[in-house]
Order: structure tokens, then sequence, then C-alpha cells
């Protein structure tokens, strides 16, 4: 968590791709004449609409943020067809959110508008769609394809639909991906009176290094194969880094992010025995300053049917790395130990609990969260997260948002 140096840089701001929009409803004409002709088959009609309340305990620590709490309200419609045989599946998923206290928290985003053939042995994906890479709770270091919507929330778990083309072979020596990744999306932010932002509120004009954005076509390649009381991958990427660098403007009155071409490989392992899920997540990166390397590794232990009762308590432990320096976008994961427990009640209301924090190996400063959930009926959801920042030095990332914990209500009603 320890401070990152930035500089400004006079590079010329490019077009950026801001929505779908017009990618979306082009493609979805296409989807839907691609069904039309099709024998049999079913659409299904899913998704959710939720009430959020976030409160803040704390006055802000910069001018113009609010105060007190922060309403807003979800809407994440889905719409699936699959064939008869189920070779041919159209997947369509939107989200958009309105807050009532960061303009720029308000947004709307095509996560799903695919169309994927199945064969015997390979699958063809073509659209926008969203790809999850990684197997350790604290950080996914190796999900590296879709953008992160960083206004959902601090966790990098909130994603953005990646338009993409992807071809993949399942053979017995395991599944091979290949992807063509269509347009770059850039990362959301806070707007200046929004929390969890960093002390200057950050533009929205990103600046590329040359060959990188809207214009070019990246790419990756996947491997990945369940052997036994093992799950193997292993990956390379090259494009536009996901992770912007935040350079002061001119004026200095604002961030601006810094997107440069990188190339980067990894692995995610995870290995079953027993009880016992021992998990790893580690990456080399090249193309954002200095080369350097970052991993995750840790285990959960989990205890069924805990007291005689049918609840399963799961502890979690998982130490932390990143190797970068100051020329590369800021983290607050250098060297850290992340300890949690995840409790399961396995009820008729799928009562769940997560627990945990992340501390810093250098000053102490600690991230901790809760997340709770439970079901009422058989639509409804309501859901508690707290998030709790503490104890940063003045000089470090983690400062910026010492002020900002909050605590999240949510009430979901899906269909």
């Amino acid at each position: 968590m320890r401070a990152r140096v930035r500089q400004f840089l006079p590079l010329q701001p490019r077009v950026r791709l801001r929505t779908l929009g017009i990618v979306g409803a082009r493609f979805l004409l296409v989807l839907m004449a691609s069904t039309a002709g099709a024998d049999g088959g079913a659409w299904t009609a899913a998704g959710s609409v939720a009430l959020e309340l976030r409160w803040f305990a704390d006055d802000p620590a910069f001018p113009g943020q609010l105060t007190g709490t922060q309403p807003s309200a979800t809407l994440a419609p889905e719409l699936r067809w699959r064939s008869a045989e189920r070779r041919h599946q159209v997947d369509l998923a939107a989200f958009g959110r309105w807050d009532d206290g960061d303009d720029e928290r308000s947004h709307v985003d095509l996560r799903e508008g695919s169309y994927r053939y199945v064969g015997d042995s390979f699958e063809v994906l073509a659209g926008v769609s969203r790809v999850f890479w990684g197997v350790t709770e604290s950080r996914h270091l190796v999900d590296v394809v879709n953008q992160t919507d960083a206004v959902e929330d601090v966790d990098e778990e909130d994603k953005l639909g990646q338009p993409m083309l992807r071809l993949a072979f399942q053979r017995d020596w395991g599944r091979l991906e290949l992807y063509s990744l269509l347009g770059f999306r850039e990362r959301t932010f806070p707007g200046p009176e929004g929390r969890l932002r960093p002390p200057l509120p950050v533009d929205g004009g990103a600046l590329y290094e040359s060959g990188a954005g809207d214009g070019r076509v990246d790419w990756a390649v996947r491997w990945s194969r369940a052997a036994g009381a093992w799950d193997l991958g292993a990956y390379v990427f090259h494009g536009t880094g996901r992770e912007p660098r935040l350079l002061p403007s001119a004026d200095g009155r604002r961030l601006v992010p810094f997107y440069r071409v990188t190339s980067q490989g990894g692995v995610d392992v995870q290995y079953t025995r027993g009880a016992w899920l021992w998990k790893l997540e580690a990456l080399a990166r090249e193309g954002q300053g200095a080369s350097f390397g970052a991993a995750v590794a840790g285990f959960e232990r989990t205890f069924y049917q805990l007291g005689g009762s049918s609840a399963d308590l799961g502890v979690l432990a998982e130490v932390l790395w990143d190797g970068r320096d100051p020329t590369a976008p800021a983290t607050i994961y250098d060297e850290d130990t992340f300890v949690g427990l995840r409790l399961a009640l396995n009820d008729v209301q799928d009562t769940e609990l997560l627990a945990g924090a992340v501390v810093d190996h250098d000053d102490g400063s600690v991230a901790a969260l809760v997340e709770a959930s439970r079901r009422f009926g058989g639509r409804t959801v309501l859901k508690l997260d707290v998030r709790l920042f503490a104890g940063a030095d003045p000089a470090a990332d983690l400062a910026a948002v010492d002020r900002d914990s909050f605590v999240n209500l949510r009430a979901s009603w899906h269909w």
C-alpha cells in the first residue's frame, strides 16, 4: 500500500469507446435474425431490480464529495435463447444504475450480447461477453479480459462487457480458448462528488500510448484442464492494459487515465484435498514501466456440518505480493495478508456470510469487508455489505479512502 509517484506526460487523448449502444443495437438485430429461422428452441427471461442505500459514517476527505447517505437503484434484465438441440445459444444481459449522489455512477452497460455455437468438440462465440478467470478470494490477478466497472464497488468484481470473438476446443489434453478482443473499454471511476476516489477527480478523457486504445485488436490464449484433484490454467495476453496509470493533468486539478500496451502471462492453480482447497494465481507483465511479477497464494479449509448443524464454515488465508515499481499503475496489494471466514447456513433462505480483512505488511493498514445475504420468499434478496478502511499511512494509496468506510444495504427482486 505504498504511495506511487505519478507524473504528467503531454500525450494527446484519443477517441474512446464510450458506450456499446450502436454496436449493441446492430448486434441485437443480427442475433434476432439468426434465431428467427431456427427450428425449436425457446427464449427465457430473467433479471433483477434493486434499491440500494449507502451510508458513510465519516465526513469526506476532499471538498465537494457527498456526505451521509447515497441512494441508488439498479436494473439488470437478461434474455437468453437455446435451440432445441442446444447447439445455438443467444445471451443478452444489460445493466443500468441510477445514483442520486454521483453522476458518474449513473450508467448503462451491455454486459452480454452474444451468439454461441456449441459443436461436439469446439465452440464459437461472437459478440459482447464476460469472461472470468481465477481461483483466489482476495484478488483475481489473472482475470484480464474484461475491464473493471470501478464505480460499482472497490473489490474489482464487477466487469464491463467486452466485444470479442472466441474459438474454443475441448480435447483430452484440456480446453484451449483463442480470443480476439475488439474495441477497448475504459475503466469507470467515481465523479468529483463521489466517494472512494483518489484525492483528485479522474478525468473522462483518457490518454493512450501509441498503438493502444480503440483502434487495436487485443488477443489472448488460455489453456485449462481439470486433472484429478488439480484445476489448472495458463494464459497469454497482449493488448491495451486494463489498469491505467493516473497522471496529473496540465492544470493539476484532475487525474487523467493513461493506458499502455502490455504483454503478460500467468497461471491459476487449485488443488483439492478433502476439505482443503489450495490456490495460486501468478503473472508476469511487461509494458507498464519495468517488467514485474505478482502472485496470490493461500488456502480455504471448510468445516462441514458445523456443530452438528447443516451449516458449513470456511477459513481462508492468502498472501499477496506485487513487485511493480512506481512507473506502473498503482496498487494497494504490494505485500499483504488476507484472512477471512465464509459461512453458509445451507438453509432454504440461502443465508451466507463472508467476512475478511487485508492487512498491509509495511504500515499495518487494514481494508476489511463483510458481505451477508438472505433470500425472503422466492424472489426477494436482502444483502448487506460493509467496507472498513483503517490505519493507512498518510503517504499511502489507501489513505485516499481512509474516511470512506461505508455500509451498503441492497434489496433486490428477481424474476
